[in-house]
């Protein structure tokens, strides 16, 4: 076994420990409002996943995904139906207990994983015919795959259709948003610094000199592809059961499109870029919703506050936050110039 992968098994394991013991902390705080808090968290943690797994597609493969709200819909909503229709039937009919809860726990994570699957081929479906498209035509074909699937939902009463499946297990919680928002990051940091990482940048950089040297680029493609959709579809199944309620207005096309702006604010091609960005503009909008209240107002001005910041920010530092670098480039090179 490699020495990277034995390093990231216990950083994973020493991760997993560490957010076991948070989850506890933050169910004993007694402050006011604690729910509120945790809510805003673990959304945090849901947009992290969602754009570092755009952040594939876009930013180290130099696709141009609109479609990341559909992948995430077939996610969340083959992880609720499993737990739905069948896990939880069956969780019910055994006695409560430590047995039951890791149980329970097991087959949520079979749950998402499969959910993540099923993203994945998706992915794979509409990739493997329309990313020989470039630019613009990329872009569109990628959107009315979204509509396609958000569409479908809409006309599957198993699932609630129009009204929405309610009652989802509340599986999910801050041990599992933060627990799989290590796993993205770990991989995307891993992905980009292998031999197939490096393809994904050839291909960024200039798709015709890659395929001249030899690179696949439409099989490379469409891996980038199936990667970013499978953890769409894990943040799609996170999202469900913490919500405990799914319905196909969640994954319209703004869904897409607040994750491509965080993406493009972070820095394409930046991991912690995307990680940065995801926490700014979800703090953002959430403190945005009380700029209704203290001033009175009759309509919501959050998206018109929210539009003219990313307007200012993208007129201002139009690469994005940290361009295509990370956070611990700026910590090396301050410590180089220190010497």
């Amino acid at each position: 076994m490699r020495n990277w992968l034995v390093r990231d098994l216990a950083g994973i394991a020493v991760i997993s420990a560490v957010l076991v013991g948070i989850s506890y902390f933050l169910g004993w705080i007694p402050i006011p409002g604690m729910a509120y808090y945790n809510r805003v968290i673990v959304t945090i943690g849901i947009n992290i996943i969602l754009a570092v797994s755009l952040n594939i597609i876009n930013g180290h493969a130099g696709q141009f995904s609109m479609g990341h709200a559909g992948f995430m819909a077939v996610g969340a909503y083959t992880s609720a139906y499993l737990t739905y229709f069948h896990f939880q039937p069956f969780l019910a009919t055994l006695a409560e207990g430590p047995g039951r809860f890791a149980l329970q726990q097991a087959l949520f994570l079979g749950a998402l994983l499969a959910g993540g699957a099923a993203a994945g081929i998706a992915g794979w479906v509409v990739g493997l015919p329309s990313l020989r498209l470039r630019g613009d035509y990329l872009a569109i074909v990628t959107l009315g795959f979204g509509e396609i699937i958000r569409v479908l939902i809409l006309n599957i009463d198993k699932i609630g259709g129009a009204r929405g499946l309610s009652g989802v297990p509340a599986f999910a919680n801050f041990f599992w948003v933060y627990f799989f928002v290590c796993i993205v990051i770990i991989v995307s940091w891993r992905l980009v610094r292998s031999q197939v990482g490096r393809a994904f940048l050839a291909v960024r950089e200039d798709e015709i000199a890659a395929e001249a040297m030899g690179v696949n680029t439409t099989h490379y493609k469409v891996q980038a592809f199936v990667i970013g959709s499978f953890f769409a579809g894990i943040a799609g199944g996170l999202l469900g059961h913490y919500l405990v309620y799914l319905n196909p207005g969640m994954f319209q096309f703004t869904k897409s499109f607040e994750a491509i702006v965080m993406v493009v604010l972070g820095g394409m091609g930046s991991i912690s870029g995307s990680v940065l960005a995801a926490v700014i503009l979800t703090v953002a909008l959430e403190g945005l919703r009380f700029v209704k209240e203290a001033f009175g107002l009759t309509s919501d001005p959050r998206m018109v506050i929210y539009a003219i910041v990313l307007i200012l920010l993208m007129r201002l530092r139009p690469q994005g936050l940290l361009g295509n670098r990370e956070l611990g480039d700026f910590f090396r090179r301050r410590k180089g110039g220190d010497r």
